[in-house]
């Protein structure tokens, strides 16, 4: 069999997968609909159906998680990655083509750009004001209110155990375990809590013999 033929039986294989579980899923999705219609904030059966997404194992889970999120994020592509453990704590999320997340990663209320890498027990916040001091000198609870939409640009790469609060833009780099709470420009690294800058990213040519096809930035493969 040739490697065209091939490539598309496995194409027809996978929107034949996506569709069924898309059907599998649309109860849950629908239950997650009513309530948004219901009330434009309340997120408990949204959440409750996230959760039990995150804990289905292996490639169904993936499948599973997916065909969720795209009936229900305000805007989901089909053809994303998304790891074991990991939930969306916002509908109020957006997911281009190509996106990686690990396992165990938290995301708000985000926009997640084409290509772009979300390290394992990643925390992508909603913004940095969800909570005030009082008068009375005690903190408030979370407040979808004050919730901000952050955005991760295209083939950015989030380090594991990152926290961001803030824009990161395209092609940056942030290190694992980075704390990110302003707004990070295209093309850089930054590491640290703060998370603080380290150096410009600048793309080299392709190796011919090793590297045919794909695209570095300072020593490190980055998405095509």
């Amino acid at each position: 069999m040739s490697r065209s033929v091939l490539h598309s039986v496995r194409a027809a294989a996978k929107i034949a997968i996506d569709a069924c579980a898309l059907v599998l899923v649309a109860p849950a999705a629908a239950t997650a609909w009513i309530e948004r219609k219901r009330s434009p904030y309340g997120e408990s059966v949204f959440g409750l159906w996230a959760q039990i997404m995150a804990l289905i194992p292996g490639t169904p889970g993936v499948v599973a998680r997916r065909a969720f999120y795209r009936l229900t994020l305000h805007e989901c592509r089909g053809d994303f990655y998304i790891g074991f453990g990991t939930i969306f704590t916002h509908r109020h999320a957006r997911i281009a083509e190509g996106v990686f997340v690990g396992a165990y990663a938290l995301i708000g209320c985000a926009v997640l750009g084409r290509g772009c890498l979300i390290g394992s027990r990643v925390s992508l916040l909603s913004g940095g004001g969800q909570h005030e001091l009082r008068p009375d000198g005690t903190w408030s609870a979370g407040d979808p209110t004050r919730s901000r939409q952050i955005e991760i640009g295209e083939h950015a790469w989030i380090g594991e155990g990152a926290t961001i609060l803030a824009n990161v833009g395209p092609q940056t780099m942030v290190a694992a375990g980075a704390v990110v709470s302003t707004p990070v420009p295209a093309r850089i690294m930054v590491a640290g809590n703060p998370a603080r800058f380290v150096r410009v990213l600048k793309p080299r040519p392709p190796r011919p013999e090793t590297d045919a096809g794909r695209t570095y930035v300072e020593g490190i493969p980055a998405v095509d």
